[in-house]
């Protein structure tokens, strides 16, 4: 992980004083050279929660302009898709759009890549941009696709220079069973899988009543989020209820290592879980689960900041590694 600024600055100076003592002690002796002080990686940056919320304004008008929905197949979707690419190309990233077929109609996934980084160790984040045609799917994911789009600017913003290469992606047809990811997972070459040293995935980070939720499956990545919100104070369960049914699944069957949050879907509040993280015990962590009412106002805010925040602190100590 990043060395904190702080402990950087603070070991630089023991060391010169340190240094300073033993010249003035031995007048005869030059002085006894001083290692650099090694050099911080950048700390993970605050993501703005109104420039998260900014993108899922624009995915709800791009539904409503659209028959309510941003599904697979449908105008919503590629409207979805040529807003989120239009912000990456002008942020500087390589976007790819990878078309593939389901259910006799034509999907899109998008791949953008930060340059520069080892190419032989790439760290991905991802989130499914489609919804279901019930309706705009804004936390069901326009929550986990706009964190990672601000992410991503933010990675521009920065002018990152990371050691390991970073990589963006927004999948199509995940409703209809993860179609989209693991269309890109299959075309990828053996040696382009071994590549990929991380995948993150972010499916409903923003669930109006909210939990949070690491993903297990991969203890290095696990820990990463625990530190991060042990940090808040916040306290973590494992997620088990997206197991096998959002985009992570294609990489894990590849062994490719997978970590990711989530904040709750169609299972309901504990009064224990209420308890650590508030909320409603007995009521579902987003009521509108493929409703009509998943709109910008079936968001938290506060969850959709700490995760979009907890995203940063993984993507920018990953990829100083």
């Amino acid at each position: 992980m990043p060395l904190h600024p702080t402990r950087v600055r603070l070991a630089s100076a023991a060391l010169l004083t340190v240094a300073g003592l033993v010249a003035a002690g031995t007048a005869s002796a030059a002085p006894a050279p001083v290692a650099p002080a090694p050099v911080a990686a950048a700390a993970a940056p605050d993501i703005p929660v109104a420039n998260v919320t900014a993108h899922l304004a624009q995915f709800q008008s791009i539904a409503t302009a659209n028959g309510g929905n941003r599904a697979h197949g449908r105008p919503g979707y590629k409207a979805s898709l040529d807003y989120v690419k239009a912000k990456l190309d002008a942020a500087g990233f390589t976007t790819s759009v990878r078309q593939f077929t389901s259910g006799g109609r034509t999907g899109y996934n998008l791949i953008a890549d930060w340059p520069g980084g080892d190419e032989n160790q790439v760290v991905m984040a991802g989130a499914h941009l489609d919804s279901v045609t019930a309706g705009p799917g804004i936390n069901d994911n326009g929550s986990g696709s706009a964190a990672i789009l601000e992410n991503a600017l933010a990675v521009s913003r920065a002018q990152l220079k990371p050691a390991k290469h970073l990589r963006f992606a927004w999948w199509g047809a995940e409703e209809l069973g993860m179609v989209g990811s693991r269309n890109y997972v299959n075309s990828l070459a053996t040696g382009d899988r071994s590549k990929i040293d991380a995948y993150l995935n972010f499916d409903m980070i923003g669930s109006p009543n909210p939990g949070y939720f690491v993903y297990d499956d991969d203890p290095a990545l696990e820990k990463i989020f625990q530190e991060y919100y042990t940090g808040l104070g916040i306290p973590t369960e494992i997620e088990t209820e997206g197991d096998g049914r959002s985009d992570h699944a294609p990489f894990k069957s590849a062994g490719i290592p997978v970590g990711g949050l989530f904040s709750g879907a169609d299972y309901t509040k504990t009064a224990a879980q209420a308890q650590k993280w508030g909320g409603t015990a007995g009521k579902r962590f987003d009521p509108c689960y493929h409703s009509s009412c998943d709109t910008t106002s079936n968001v938290n805010p506060t969850a959709l900041d700490r995760n979009a925040d907890a995203i940063a602190y993984a993507l920018w100590g990953l990829a100083a590694q």
